[in-house]
């Protein structure tokens, strides 16, 4: 698996939208018009409650409910939002009179609207046992789990011994190993074959176990096993019918996944869970304790979706902890290409195949390659005018963002996608290639996001997916650390291996453009930093233009700009390549099978190009290869293309991005804060109460002085974030809170000036450490604690003119 380990993220008063830079939020308030300021507001808050009206003072609890109320702008409190189901949104939810309906981050809040259930109650199986256990919802079925943040690997291991007799239902020997293992609750596991390139390079299915007789024969699920090993066949030079990759696996599965028995000592950070009873096994990592872990299973398998819906925007949110169950069904994941799949009884037959197998063979579904799409966590279809600014999408099941058909002049800018199981971001879809008017996808623009560490589990999916599309833009991107290739575009050219024309389709005038791409291809091989398939329009005027893009440090084999069957009228126009490992820069031309062809190849123009490695080929045919300079090393690509590759200035903060801070653990039994009263007036609006203190939190309401590192006991509490203009005040009390039930009270205080006159003997110096970054300068504060019963609590001055102190409470 594709592990992704990601750090908290820091936040300002009540949090910043997704990236930590003041530069980034001015580059997005124009998005916003002045809507925060609009009268009528919904507010909504983890701690509030649906019957408030949802005003800043008396906020509600759910999206839903705010949904109902919203006319401008629903504005989102910091913490977590546990959807029960999804936020589903329709044309009734949209932005009129020229106005966006917002849904917004408040200022410096870091919502998360997850799809978990967070596992609490972790006990050792036994006392020597590496292994600890959890009592999940008996209904709970996921595919992923993630610990303080960072996504676990699903219990796997190697084939025990080697399967014998493949054939149509499955294997007739050899797994007799396996048909002994039983869950901890009695069952049999619910096995998954994984088979890293076994229908194409490209390509990694995978297919459910049904299973396992006591002789150790295979019953694989259906139709997974037959779509994936018995596809159509085959022309005359063994061609499937599909074109795209073998006819079937013949590989022995290259890992099995989901059994309890791979689970020990060796295998930190691998979980498993028993349906037999809905326990969830987990071995922990090096330094976690399971008394105080956050634990996410996702249980949901949409965040938000929306129909019909335009004029819509969100801001600042993290969209999180979803899942995808498609691959657990009798389905499984028989991939074509980049995340699309066979699916259905009579998908190996027939599905996509349409006119181009020979005519004797009827069964073919049309249109050509309309195989099944993986699925979004959040999707659109039929929308305009929807807008994700400053947004993560992070911890993910499926693809991340899905913008699908009928996606029009829809804005995604400044936003994070990583840890995503899928595709990161998928524009269109393949199965309308001559859609019209409204069902078209057009004019979409993916610009200033950064792009990384995935797919973390379909291995064959695509940093941005494009299907069929027109006038799209995708520019000035990061795409980093992919296990395939980071931009696809296009669809349906795979017909010219059999001298057919490619699939006739609308689009046209897509552009890629001055993006950075690097570190991809990493699992995977046949694909490339930008690959375009199929038809790009009617002419090079209105064909797809790559420009101006940095792709270096690709990993598998393929091409780095790589242009594959059926790509008629593409430019490659003053980009640079280097480091291309076993790739060529670009490749490459093919036969001109296209309807009205006028040339013999594919037209494509490619100049003023700096490629290392590149192919021998040259100009005629349609093909036009001019001014291009072949370069040793990055350092001869022009500084022109290198400053202007990737994020714009305003969104560089995107790459010090870190993810929302963890929720409590435990909920409702933490200690709850109220009632604040501030002493010192000229600086008590900066005073505010907080949960969930990490390393990473802004400490001050008037200062951007961030949390650098916790004592363990800290991580998680309830806290006050005072005012650091507060430490010359001399009211007494300073401040006053109560607390919800008896608990521990800890203040910091600077070690340069020590404790306080106040903190009398009753106040016990822990014997630990909480440090600041001041704007790069480290303080260093000392942890006092006291005892007090449920109630209020008094605190004195700061009484020295250095850092106020700091105050936590468990």
């Amino acid at each position: 698996m594709f592990s992704t380990p990601i750090g908290r993220i820091s936040r300002k008063s009540l949090g910043l939208a997704v990236v930590a830079t003041v530069g980034l939020a001015m580059a997005v308030a124009g998005v916003l018009d002045a809507h925060a300021a609009v009268a009528g507001n919904v507010f909504v808050a983890p701690t509030g409650d649906d019957a408030n009206p949802g005003t800043q003072a008396a906020p509600v609890r759910s999206v839903q409910r705010a949904q109902q109320l919203v006319d401008v702008t629903v504005v989102l409190e910091d913490g977590f939002y546990r959807l029960a189901s999804p936020l589903s949104l329709s044309s009734a939810d949209s932005g009129t009179g020229g106005h966006n309906v917002v849904w917004t981050a408040d200022t410096g809040a870091r919502p998360v609207l997850a799809g978990s259930i967070q596992l609490t109650g972790w006990t050792r199986m036994s006392a020597s046992s590496p292994i600890f256990v959890a009592q999940a919802p008996a209904s709970l079925r996921t595919r992923q789990l993630y610990v303080n943040g960072t996504r676990v690997d699903r219990a796997h291991g190697a084939l025990p011994a080697s399967l014998t007799g493949q054939n149509s239902t499955g294997y007739s020997g050899g797994a007799t190993t396996m048909a002994g293992w039983r869950n901890p609750s009695g069952a049999k596991p619910q096995l998954e074959f994984v088979y890293r390139g076994g229908l194409g390079a490209w390509t990694e299915p995978r297919c459910p176990v049904s299973s396992i007789s006591s002789a150790g024969a295979v019953t694989m699920a259906q139709p997974c096993w037959e779509n994936s090993t018995n596809r159509a066949c085959c022309f005359a030079d063994g061609r499937a019918y599909n074109l795209v990759g073998r006819k079937g696996i013949t590989e022995q599965p290259t890992q099995v996944e989901n059994a309890f028995q791979f689970l020990s000592a060796s295998t930190p950070g691998q979980w498993f869970l028993d349906q037999g009873d809905g326990k969830v096994y987990y071995v922990p990592r090096s330094g976690e304790n399971m008394a105080t872990a956050d634990v996410e299973a996702p249980a949901l398998e949409q965040l938000v979706t929306g129909t019909g819906v335009s004029h819509l925007v969100f801001n600042g949110i993290q969209f999180s902890y979803a899942t995808w169950l498609g691959s657990n069904s009798g389905d499984g994941f028989a991939e074509i290409q980049a995340n699309y799949q066979v699916t259905g009884s009579d998908g190996a037959a027939s599905q996509g195949l349409c006119h181009v197998p020979p005519p004797t063979y009827t069964l073919g579904k049309c249109p050509f390659g309309a195989w099944t799409q993986i699925p979004g966590n959040v999707s659109f279809t039929n929308d305009t005018f929807i807008q994700f600014t400053n947004d993560a999408f992070v911890h993910l099941g499926a693809a991340g963002l899905a913008l699908g058909n009928g996606s029009q002049h829809d804005l995604v800018k400044g936003d994070i996608f990583t840890d995503i199981s899928g595709n990161g971001i998928q524009i269109g879809n393949v199965d309308m290639p001559t859609a019209t008017g409204a069902a078209q996808t057009t004019s979409n623009t993916i610009a200033d996001n950064h792009v990384f560490n995935l797919p973390a589990e379909y291995h064959g999916g695509i940093g941005i997916d494009s299907g069929y599309t027109a006038s799209d833009s995708i520019s000035h991107n990061q795409i980093d650390h992919t296990a395939y290739t980071a931009i696809s575009q296009g669809w349906g050219g795979w017909p010219d291996k059999e001298m057919e024309a490619p699939q006739p389709n609308f689009t046209h005038d897509n552009a890629i453009a001055n993006n950075l791409i690097f570190d991809h291809m990493s699992l995977l091989n046949d694909g490339g930093g930008i690959y375009t398939q199929g038809i790009t329009g009617t002419s090079l005027a209105n064909g797809e233009k790559v420009t101006g893009n940095l792709i270096h440090d690709q990993t598998g084999k393929g091409h780095v700009i790589y242009t594959d069957n059926g790509c008629t009228f593409e430019s490659i126009l003053g980009n640079g390549v280097y480091s291309t490992g076993a790739a060529n820069a670009w490749g490459s031309v093919h036969h001109n099978f296209a309807p009205g062809a006028t040339t013999t190849s594919d037209p494509t123009d490619v100049e003023n190009n700096f490629f290392q490695n590149p192919p021998s080929t040259g100009s005629g045919n349609g093909v036009t290869v001019a001014n291009n300079t072949t370069i040793t090393s990055g350092s001869q690509v022009p500084a022109g293309i290198v400053n202007n590759a990737g994020l714009e200035p305003a969104f560089q903060g995107l790459l010090n991005w870190t993810q929302a801070p963890l929720p409590p653990v435990g909920g409702a039994h933490r200690v709850v804060l109220g009632n604040l009263v501030v002493g010192d007036s000229a600086n008590a609006a900066s005073w505010s109460l907080q949960t969930n203190l990490q390393v990473g939190s802004v400490i001050n309401g008037d200062r951007t002085y961030t949390v650098a590192s916790l004592p363990a006991a800290l991580v998680g509490a309830a806290w006050v974030r005072a005012a650091n203009s507060s430490k010359t005040s001399t009211a007494n009390p300073l401040v006053t809170f109560t607390i919800s039930q008896a608990a521990t009270v800890f203040v910091g205080v600077d070690t340069r000036s020590g404790r306080r006159p106040w903190m009398d003997s009753s106040w016990v110096d822990t014997g630990t450490a909480l440090t600041t970054d001041e704007s790069g300068t480290t303080r260093t504060f000392e942890v006092f604690r006291k005892g007090f019963a449920a109630g209020q609590v008094a605190l004195g001055p700061n009484a020295a003119n250095t850092n106020m102190y700091t105050i936590a409470v468990v």
